[in-house]
This record gives C-alpha cells, sequence and structure tokens, in this order.
C-alpha cells in the first residue's frame, strides 16, 4: 500500500444506478454524446483522478428496456478524450475472446501515443453463450480455455509492443535514413491459440505499453492478474472480504516473481452524497424506488442461471442454487451476489435494490466526511491501494465527488493536490516494462 491512494473514474451514461435514467435531470442520449463524456472526463481531471475508465461487451446486454446500454466503442471514445485531457489516464476493456493479439495490440499503442503515454488496457474473457453466438460460434468456451487463451494473447501484445526498441527512430534526414531496421523484429509467435509473424506497425509508445488491467476475481481471474496485472477492479461487499482478497492477490503476484507494490487494488465504491446522512439515504431510496422490478429480477435470473419464475420477489433466493464451480461465466459475480443475499437474507426484491446502484460493488450513502473516512478505513486497513469509484448518476454524482470528497481526501494527505507526472504509470507509481526484445525466446529482426 502506497502513502496516497488511487482514484478511478468509471464513467457509464447517466450513471451507474440502473434507474439513474429517469432522473428529471438525467440525459437519456448521453450514452452516444461525445460532449457528454468530455465533460465526465475533464470533471475527474479536475479532481486529479489518475484515469477514466469504460467497460464494454461484444454484445447487447439484458432488456432495453430496464436502462440504456454501453453503446460506443471505447477505444475509439479514447482516442477522441486524449484530444479534450491532458493528464487524466484512459482505460478501456476488450475482449481476449472476440479479438486477434495485432489489431488490440495496435489500437491500444496508437491511444498511447495520441495521448502522449495515458492509455490503459482492461482485459477481460468476455462470459456468456450470447457473446460467443456473435462471433459464428455455438456457445462460449469453457472458463479455463478462456483465461488461457488470454494469458497467451497477453504474451503476443507484449511481444509485439516490444517489437521496436525504444531508439529505433533515428530520423537521420542527411542519410535518408528514417529508423534502424536492426531495432525492429518480429515477433514470430507460434503457441496454441496464436500464430502471429510481427512486427508491429506502429513504434513503441511512450509507456512502453499500456497498463495492463483486470477485473475477474475467480481462482482463474486471480492467476491471470498476478502474473500480468498492475491494476486490477474488483468488487466486494465487506472490509473484510476485501481485505481477504487485497491479501491473496498481493501473496500471489509476490509468488509470480513479481513486486506486489507493482499492482494496484481498487475496490469499486457507489458513493451517494448528501448534506446530511439522511438527504444521501432519501437519495438513494428515490433512486431504487425507480427501479422496474420486473426488469431488474430478469438480469437477476440470468446471473443466477434460473428462470424469473424461479425468483418471487419477496422471497428470499432458493437453497438449491449451483455451486461457482458449475458456473462457466462471470464466476466471481455470481458468487458476491449469492454470498450477499445469504448473509444479509434478503429477499429477491431487497436484493434487485442492493444491486441496483453497482452490480454487485459496494454503495455507500452519507455526507461528504462519511464516504472520505470509509475510504480512508478500506485504504489504511489493507483492503485497497485505491478505489473505482462508480456515481450513481452522472453527471452530478461525479461533481459531488470532486468538489466535496476529494478536498478532504486531499486535506488529510491521502490523495494528490496536482499531477506529478505525464503517463498513466506515472500516476500509479508503476516502473516502465522492461522489453522483452534479446530476452530467451525473444523477438528476431525485421530484415
Amino acid at each position: 500500500m502506497g502513502e496516497q491512494l488511487h482514484l478511478n473514474a468509471f464513467l457509464m451514461s447517466t450513471g451507474h444506478h440502473e434507474a439513474s435514467w429517469r432522473l428529471p435531470e438525467s440525459d437519456p442520449f448521453a450514452g452516444t454524446s461525445l460532449a457528454h463524456f468530455s465533460r465526465l472526463a475533464q470533471t475527474a481531471e479536475r479532481g486529479k483522478f489518475d484515469s477514466v475508465f469504460f467497460a464494454d461487451s461484444p454484445v447487447l446486454w439484458g432488456s432495453v428496456e430496464r436502462r440504456p446500454p454501453g453503446a460506443v466503442e471505447p477505444t475509439v471514445l479514447l482516442a477522441a478524450l486524449a484530444a479534450v485531457t491532458e493528464r487524466i489516464g484512459l482505460i478501456a476493456t476488450a475482449s481476449t475472446s472476440y479479438n486477434s493479439p495485432y489489431n488490440l495490440a495496435r489500437r491500444f499503442a496508437s491511444i498511447d501515443h495520441l495521448s502522449g503515454g495515458r492509455a490503459g488496457w482492461n482485459v477481460v474473457t468476455t462470459a456468456g453463450a450470447d457473446a460467443a453466438r456473435n462471433f459464428g460460434l455455438d456457445d462460449q468456451p469453457l472458463h479455463r480455455g478462456r483465461y488461457e487463451r488470454a494469458a497467451e494473447f497477453l504474451e503476443v501484445a507484449s511481444k509485439l509492443w516490444d517489437s521496436w526498441e525504444d531508439d529505433a527512430i533515428v530520423a537521420d534526414k542527411e542519410a535518408g535514413i528514417w529508423a534502424d531496421a536492426r531495432r525492429v523484429r518480429a515477433v514470430e509467435h507460434s503457441g496454441r491459440h496464436f500464430s502471429v509473424w510481427g512486427a508491429l506497425d506502429i513504434p513503441r509508445s511512450p509507456q512502453g505499453r499500456p497498463v495492463i488491467v483486470q477485473a475477474g476475481s475467480s481462482e482463474d481471474g486471480k492467476d491471470l492478474a498476478a502474473n500480468h496485472a498492475e491494476a486490477v477492479f474488483t468488487a466486494q461487499q465487506t472490509l473484510e472480504e476485501a481485505q481477504a482478497f487485497y491479501s491473496d492477490l498481493k501473496a500471489r503476484t509476490a509468488a509470480a516473481g513479481r513486486d506486489p507494490d507493482g499492482i494496484k487494488i481498487l475496490p469499486g465504491i457507489v458513493p451517494i452524497l448528501g448534506a446530511t446522512a439522511e438527504e444521501a439515504l432519501r437519495r438513494e431510496r428515490e433512486l431504487d424506488e425507480l427501479i422496474r422490478p420486473e426488469f431488474a429480477r430478469d438480469e437477476l435470473a440470468r446471473t443466477l442461471r434460473l428462470a424469473p419464475g424461479d425468483l418471487p420477489l419477496d422471497r428470499e433466493l432458493p437453497a438449491d442454487l449451483p455451486d461457482e464451480d458449475e458456473i462457466e461465466g462471470a464466476k466471481s459475480r455470481y458468487t458476491l451476489v449469492v454470498d450477499l443475499a445469504r448473509r444479509e437474507r434478503l429477499t429477491v426484491r431487497q436484493l434487485i435494490g442492493r444491486l441496483g446502484g453497482g452490480r454487485g460493488h459496494r454503495t455507500v450513502a452519507g455526507t461528504p466526511e462519511q464516504i472520505a473516512d470509509t475510504l480512508e478505513a478500506w485504504f489504511r486497513d489493507g483492503a485497497a491501494d485505491g478505489f473505482n469509484v462508480m456515481a450513481a448518476a452522472l453527471p452530478a454524482g461525479l461533481d459531488e465527488f470532486v468538489d466535496h470528497v476529494v478536498p478532504l481526501l486531499q486535506a488529510r494527505g491521502l490523495f494528490r493536490e496536482e499531477y506529478a507526472g505525464t503517463t498513466l504509470r506515472e500516476h500509479y507509481g508503476l516502473r516502465l516494462p522492461a522489453p522483452l526484445i534479446n530476452a530467451a525466446g525473444g523477438l528476431s529482426r525485421v530484415s
């Protein structure tokens, strides 16, 4: 745990609460508005956040009646936001299941160049048969197979980013030589999932490689993070669960031969602010009352692999749910939802309300001081290196956090008052990655 915490702004159309789009002040079309996301990114940068983050999925998930979907492809959005921000990191989700290493490595290297070294890639494996069918498959690959593919995908992408040495471009106008061909090498990768010759058609980017982020908390997900991730977005409901995850992942990272300080663990938190605790709770109730329970129950049924009729709204979850080992997609989120319902003996209606704000991420309603106290406690007690801030309603929720919570964290010496660096790696306190070139089994020169 470092001396100061890290803050990432997880941005989602009108906000993370599923009913936020129904608020009188919300713009139901915000999810496709560059002006909306530009303003949010600039607000987060004003608050000296480390980064902004966009989720993504290659499938139309759930019912379009329920809430606006994630519409804009996020790497395209990052390129646009690079032009209207100067310092804040730019992180997008992209799937290793339904992309190829060459195209994705090129895309993120391009964003890193265009932003001056602010790119990050949230690596996901994409669960669900619906997504698989969008790419010509009858069903999703098995959980372990998706993570094996992801590990090789990251290996190939790293080789591609390292296929140019930092000083390959000589730009010798007099000699007529733009780059030294001896410093550009083909990757010549032949593996179980990918065969890629290389080299990448864009030079090594300012960060060397984009920051690698990971968000799965299953056993396979934690192993992938320990070996590759530099930041982890995670979901825990209690301090004890967060401490256990933090300790486990730091230990796995050390066992993988990496510095545990080289991976930043950022649990999601949904802050709902009020001038008083009573006002914050009232705002939370107002949002929850806008949830259409029939739509939310359908989504919960999908998560639990049940029919909606198996989930009467005013009863607790059925006793005979599958074990996590029987779930092939989103294992950790499945377990989080079931554990939350069992631990607090929630009815389906109550569980829907608890999940409405952040899909399993912890929701905290309170005054700015109470929110700051919660963040400080988790940070100091070994549960987090920082937080993935998920405003329930946007833009107001992010404005309030920046204006009222960030100054408290700064006054306590817990958060920066100014950016010290210009790249996302510098914000996170991460070293530049050592190139793979000339390592054992490394890259071959392009003739």
